[in-house]
């Protein structure tokens, strides 16, 4: 057996524990950072498949991202602008490909009305969130008790309304059917972009990238730990009491520390044996909490053709297999790539069809946007994090119906000498790296304080 002793156990080597260690260390408490995986990174990573770099995992900043843009600033790394020169194209209940500019989709005038008078709603809703303390607003409780659909659906009879400003939270992000999540729910993915317009603007959400890749922030971060961050390791038991932790983990390691932080989806919380068990409170609110699902689809070809077309690779439709597609073209890659998702119920279909036949649907979906060139990458990839033994869904975990109001305010709350921090639990940067940058921040900092009393 190897035994290791340390001020703080981080598990989980993603930019949540990757951050936090570095927090610590520079204030200098000794850490060890134990991740279950093979590589750095948790729900990011880039990588090389058949030639050609891809981001299988996260992989957009956007301009209120600014944990992570500070991150990225004092890494070195450069990031560029993704490419939306051009033309978007959405397609339409009937099949009609429409080619457009701007925000808004190209609908009829009275769906285009019912559309900007809900998101002019929904935008003065998000404003009174806060979205660290969703639970607190005075109708959380009944914002919680319908579903984002039901809501929509009582705000107008446009079906093509509905569909296009649901999807923004369902398929889109949360990765869930939209009857299967509250409307506050919705209000706090909305809030923590800072608006319900900004989650829908994709100019917004999704502005630029890193040159190399994303999974260089927790890459670069865990170098800075050098010995202190150990793979393959995934922690099976964690004893915990008022004087501090004991970590078992594979490989035979045995790692006494003052704190723990659980830097990792909290789905995995029942992956690691507890000893003695969580407060009632924290299994009933992990109980409460799923994983969405999403394919991630990546079609490289010989050059970006739809630039060829004037357009500039964004495309919609909650009528599409693929609800969404972007021109992703790597900096400096002559070769173009587009990425496209599907999602939620979708997703579930096409994995009970055959490896062949998915990409074949995919596909044909994709060409609806682009015309049959599309059917043909050269390179072709579905990232499938619902496989992944130590992620389990996308693109984070959110709660079920009721959920947030009646344990959000739980979730971040420390058990002990046990921490928890990913993006999972943030507030503004919810279910993305920057979210993840915050929480390993603020785990960092609640335990310095804790060891200063």
């Amino acid at each position: 057996m190897t035994e290791l002793t340390r001020d703080v156990v981080i598990i989980g080597a993603g930019a949540a524990g990757t951050t936090a260690a570095n927090e610590l260390k520079k204030a200098g408490l000794s850490v060890v950072v134990l991740e279950a995986r093979d590589r750095v990174g948790g729900r990011l990573w880039t990588d090389v498949i058949d030639g050609a770099m891809l981001e299988i995992g996260g992989q957009w900043v956007s301009p209120d991202q600014d944990a992570l843009k500070e991150t990225i600033a004092e890494l070195g790394l450069e990031t560029y602008s993704r490419y939306r020169e051009g033309d978007s194209v959405y397609v339409g209940p009937d099949g009609t490909l429409h080619r457009f500019t701007g925000e808004m989709f190209p609908v009829a005038p009275e769906t285009e009305k019912a559309i900007a008078e809900i998101t002019e709603r929904l935008d003065a809703m998000v404003a009174e969130i806060d979205p660290d303390r969703p639970w607190e607003h005075p109708n959380a409780a009944e914002w919680d008790a319908i579903t984002w659909d039901a809501w929509l659906r009582s705000q107008t009879d446009d079906d093509e309304a509905v569909r296009n400003l649901a999807f923004a939270t369902g398929s889109a992000m949360l990765t869930k059917p939209t009857h299967a999540f509250s409307l506050l729910q919705s209000l706090l993915m909305a809030a923590s972009a800072g608006s319900y317009s900004n989650l829908v603007d994709a100019d917004f959400i999704l502005d630029r990238r890193v040159v190399g890749g994303l999974q260089q922030v927790p890459i670069l971060l865990a170098e800075r730990l050098g010995e202190d961050v150990l793979l393959g390791h995934a922690v099976r038991t964690l004893e915990w009491s008022d004087d501090g932790v004991v970590a078992h983990a594979d490989g035979d390691l045995r790692v006494n520390a003052r704190y723990a932080i659980l830097a990792h989806a909290p789905v995995l919380y029942d992956r690691i044996s507890f000893v003695p068990a969580l407060p009632r409170r924290q299994h009933q609110l992990h109980q409460h909490l799923s994983m969405g699902f999403v394919i991630k689809v990546h079609a490289v070809y010989d050059r970006p053709f739809w630039r060829e077309q004037g357009l500039s690779g964004t495309a919609f439709s909650p009528y599409e297999l693929s609800h969404e597609a972007y021109d992703n073209t790597n900096h400096g890659d002559e070769r173009g790539t587009l990425v496209g998702f599907v999602s939620d119920q979708n997703a579930d279909d096409l994995f009970t069809l055959s490896a062949e036949e998915r990409k074949e649907r995919i596909l044909e979906s994709l060409s609806h946007y682009y015309g049959p060139e599309a059917k043909n990458p050269i390179v072709y990839y579905e990232s499938d994090w619902g496989s992944e033994e130590w992620t389990r869904g996308a693109y984070a975990a959110s709660f079920d119906m009721g959920g947030l109001h009646r344990y959000g305010a739980d979730l971040r709350t420390a058990v002990g000498p046990i921490h928890f921090a990913c993006s999972d639990m943030a507030g503004a940067g919810y279910q993305h790296v920057d979210g993840a940058i915050r929480m390993g921040r603020f785990a960092a900092a609640n335990v310095l304080e804790a060891a200063r009393r």
